[in-house]
């Protein structure tokens, strides 16, 4: 909307005080409220007359203003020219944006109004600019940008909550009722703040994005963060009624991060109103085929003139304009006996319908009545064109009805063989498809059991079938190309095209079962014919999986029953055996005579014969003499002492002395090398030289094998009283020739010059 008016051109003192810089705005803070309103904000527009004007804020050291009229200059600032409200010195709005703005003082107080209206307290540092007017037309806007420090990209958490809060406050003179706020997020009462519109990339939650314009860079041509696109404050008012409007801003909580609002000059515009552009762009243009009516309606005695395209319409006199295309309207409305006129253009474009294809739906008829139920939802796609653009299609049965087909997935041909499709486009515009509903004719022969063997390695009437190999080339032989076979449990499944099978399918029931084979070109039905499924057992006996052993790398012939049709080694083989060297997992398929399969593995693993490396002795100690084999090998092992009696572990304990040959068995087969003899050696702890002949001799048994063994008996006192002959009965008690007494006695062994045993024994009378 605009206002036809003679240019007023701003004559600037040299006395005012300016913030001056090319790339930044320009502020002067030393117009008065009226010079603000009358040669700013409204030009002396001959639609409105503004009275009473006041301006409030903080003289900053006297002489500096929180409000003033501002210049884009050469900057890129999206207003031109007009004024500007801050909770700071105007002059500090002037770019760059190089430090925080947090000037006003703690006894600069907050406005009561603006509390109420935001449904806040503890404003503080607020500025406002207030006038009276008497608006001739029936409609008023402005545009402003709300700017402010707190957009703060990198902002801690508990900033988020913190916001500045501004009104554009209005009622009428003679009125108690309360202030409308006119400074809200279009299309809602949400009051423009910090927190109800912002942009992402802080930690803080955006909203309302697309009214967001910036966080600001350093180099900006105002000393904010950050601040909103353009928007418009715009209520309805009664003309010849006074009005009071308040522009006001205020800090919130406390006189840190200050903001400012700037109010385009000459946007206080008052008159007609022809509504929203009808663009593409934004998803709103007329449809093709339709009208659509502008209203330029004003209470009062006022003449009309509309333009299409800069070019007057002439005869269209009247206050509503019916638009039939595209194009750029004006209306023109001047009040008869003034110089007022109010205009306002707006941009028309239309959009085509949707290009729909209308097609036919063949089903099956089970019994031959004519009547079928159809999925109206399977030609979707074909009317569309799959245009994902496009709404979901809707069904009617007559093309005026105004209520759908509640069941399309499920339509019975009751009343109609044709029905049709709605669409629309994402701009509302409707078009409609015919679809014609056919009953298929096409005739289907009995199929032959498809036979199957249960080869699934559980022989119990359940095996999978690929329907698409085993059923399918049989169904569609002598049908044209292009044919699809879906498979159902149930005739009604197949017929409804619910509970598709999946083309593996096990059959649910044991040995033999009969589905449903529906043949489809597309969306529709060509015929229904039940299909038996067959399945027939195959299980050899031992084939089961075998392990086998290769025994130190030498082949081993593995083998199955010659009584099958055929065999398949996976090695490549096709005899009843095959050898192998390696270790693995060997396969051998075999087929019957009705063409079943059973398959086979052998696990072949490689063991081999041990090597004993050593073996350790723990003798001379009585009840904890033991043997520990010592060896090497691949297999496992079972270990013996005596070649009867076997056990996992090498290690044999609680050993009597004596010989013993070591055996190590391959538990897989593979052999055992030659028994090792080894010895193990005690003392005797006493003897009873009586003459019994029991007993008499102290000796080493098995002493006799160590051929260098020396063995010396000592009395208590450490007195050598004998060296035993290892060759002969052994020490019978004696000292030269002289019993000696019951005693013990005390013993030194050396073997082999390495090993030295000592311990002591009873001498028994």
């Amino acid at each position: 909307m605009k206002i036809t008016q003679k240019s007023l051109y701003l004559i600037l003192s040299i006395c005012f005080s300016w913030a001056i810089n090319g790339q930044y705005i320009q502020v002067n803070d030393t117009y008065t409220a009226q010079q603000l309103i009358q040669n700013v904000l409204v030009s002396n527009s001959p639609c409105a007359n503004v009275s009473n004007f006041s301006v409030s804020g903080d003289a900053f050291s006297g002489f500096q203003n929180s409000y003033g009229y501002f210049s884009a200059g050469t900057s890129n600032f999206p207003f031109s020219d007009g004024i500007v409200l801050s909770t700071g010195k105007a002059t500090s709005a002037v770019g760059p944006n190089n430090f925080i703005l947090s000037q006003g003082g703690t006894s600069w107080l907050g406005d009561s109004d603006l509390e109420t209206a935001l449904g806040i307290t503890n404003s503080i540092n607020a500025t406002s600019l207030e006038f009276d007017f008497i608006p001739i037309t029936n409609k008023i806007s402005f545009d402003y940008i709300f700017s402010s420090e707190q957009y703060l990209l990198n902002a801690s958490s508990n900033q988020c909550n913190y916001t500045d809060g501004f009104a554009f406050l209005l009622k009428p003179v003679d009125n108690s009722t309360p202030y409308q706020n006119l400074a809200v997020v279009p299309g809602t009462t949400i009051p423009v703040k910090i927190n109800t519109v912002r942009g992402a990339g802080s930690i803080c939650p955006p909203a309302n994005q697309s009214f967001f314009d910036a966080f600001n860079g350093t180099n900006h041509p105002t000393n904010f963060n950050g601040q909103t696109v353009i928007m418009k404050a715009e209520a309805n008012v009664i003309p010849g009624t006074p009005y009071h409007i308040k522009l006001v801003i205020a800090d919130q909580g406390n006189n840190l991060y200050d903001s400012a609002i700037f109010l385009g000059a000459n946007s206080f515009n008052v008159g007609a109103n022809l509504g929203s552009d009808k663009l593409i762009a934004t998803n709103n243009p007329i449809c093709e085929g339709d009208t659509y009516d502008l209203n330029a309606t004003q209470t009062g005695n006022y003449s009309y003139k509309w333009f299409k395209n800069n070019s007057e319409i002439l005869g269209q006199t009247n206050p509503i304009y019916t638009v039939r295309d595209s194009g750029v309207y004006k209306v023109e409305i001047t009040l008869i006996g003034s110089t007022c006129i109010a205009t306002d253009e707006v941009i028309i474009e239309y959009s085509s319908k949707p290009s729909l294809t209308s097609t036919r739906l063949i089903q099956c008829d089970d019994d031959n009545d004519g009547v079928a139920t159809f999925d109206l939802t399977k030609v979707n796609s074909i009317i569309t064109g799959n245009n994902t653009q496009l709404s979901s299609v809707v069904y009617f049965e007559n093309i005026n009805d105004t209520n759908p087909i509640s069941n399309p997935r499920s339509y019975r041909n009751t009343n109609t063989n044709t029905v049709y499709g709605r669409v629309s486009n994402s701009f509302g515009c409707v078009s409609f498809a015919t679809v014609n509903l056919q009953i298929s004719n096409q005739v289907i022969g009995p199929q032959n059991p498809i036979l199957k063997c249960d080869g699934d390695g559980n022989l119990d009437g359940f095996t999978i079938f690929n329907l698409n190999n085993d059923a399918t080339p049989q169904i569609l032989s002598g049908f044209p190309t292009g044919l699809v076979v879906e498979y159902y449990l149930t005739n009604n499944d197949a017929l409804s095209q619910q509970n598709l099978l999946t083309n593996n399918y096990t059959n649910s029931m044991v040995n033999e079962q009969i589905i449903y084979a529906r043949i489809v070109n597309g969306p529709d039905c060509f015929g229904i014919t039940p299909v038996k499924l067959k399945i027939t057992a195959f299980s050899p006996t031992n084939f089961d999986d075998e392990t086998v052993y290769i025994c130190n790398g030498n082949s081993k012939r593995i083998s199955v029953s010659n009584i099958f049709s055929s065999f398949v080694w996976s090695n490549g083989d096709r005899t009843n055996y095959t050898s192998i060297a390696t270790a693995g997992n060997y396969t051998v398929t075999v087929t019957n005579a009705l063409g079943c399969q059973a398959t086979k593995k052998f696990i072949a693993l490689n063991s081999g014969t041990a090597i004993i490396t050593s073996v350790d002795i723990v003798d001379f100690s009585g009840s904890e003499n033991s043997i520990n084999i010592n060896y090497t090998g691949i297999g496992n092992y079972e270990f013996s002492i005596d070649g009867v009696h076997f056990q996992n572990n090498p290690q044999f304990n609680n050993l009597v002395e004596g010989n013993y040959l070591i055996y190590i068995r391959d538990i897989n087969g593979c052999g055992f090398p030659t028994p090792t003899k080894v010895f193990v050696l005690d003392y005797p702890r006493f003897f009873t030289p009586n003459g019994d002949s029991y007993n008499d001799f102290w000796t080493i048994k098995n002493s006799a094998k160590y051929p260098n063994m020396m063995i010396y008996v000592y009395d208590k006192y450490g007195k050598l009283i004998t060296q035993v002959n290892t060759k002969a009965n052994g020490w019978d008690g004696t000292y030269n020739g002289q019993p000696l007494p019951a005693d013990d006695y005390w013993f030194s062994i050396l073997i082999n010059n390495d090993r030295i045993i000592k311990g002591h024994f009873a001498l028994l009378r």
